[in-house]
């Protein structure tokens, strides 16, 4: 059976956002890394820097712009990502509804375009 990437971004308000020190002490979230391992389906996931730690590059007309921070304007980021290998959406799904972070922010899943 061919199994597809997703990739899940993690979306949060910056200002809820728990430390590393409180995901460690988590149970759901040590459960959600539980379930992932049983799956055997994790590739590669970071958690991200606060935005005010981005730099955005664009460039126009020949001309590079650099500026610091996000992209968006926006109260919600992306605090990081996970690219696993599912069966399907159902089972990225499940994969994503057990994140602690669907609790309070979101999870957005896309397949990756291989």
């Amino acid at each position: 059976m061919n199994r597809v990437k997703y990739v899940l971004l993690i979306c949060d308000d910056e200002k809820a956002s728990p430390s590393n020190e409180d995901l460690a002490a988590d149970p759901v979230h040590q459960a959600w890394l539980a379930d992932l391992d049983r799956r055997g389906g994790m590739l590669v996931g970071a958690r991200l820097r606060p935005v005010v730690d981005a730099t955005t590059v664009r460039v126009r007309g020949g001309e590079t712009l650099v500026s610091d921070g996000p992209f968006a304007e926006t109260k919600d980021f992306v605090g990081g990502f996970v690219i696993v290998e599912c069966a399907d959406l159902d089972e990225a799904i499940a994969i994503a509804e057990g994140h602690p972070y669907a609790r309070w922010g979101g999870v957005e899943i896309r397949p990756v375009w291989e």
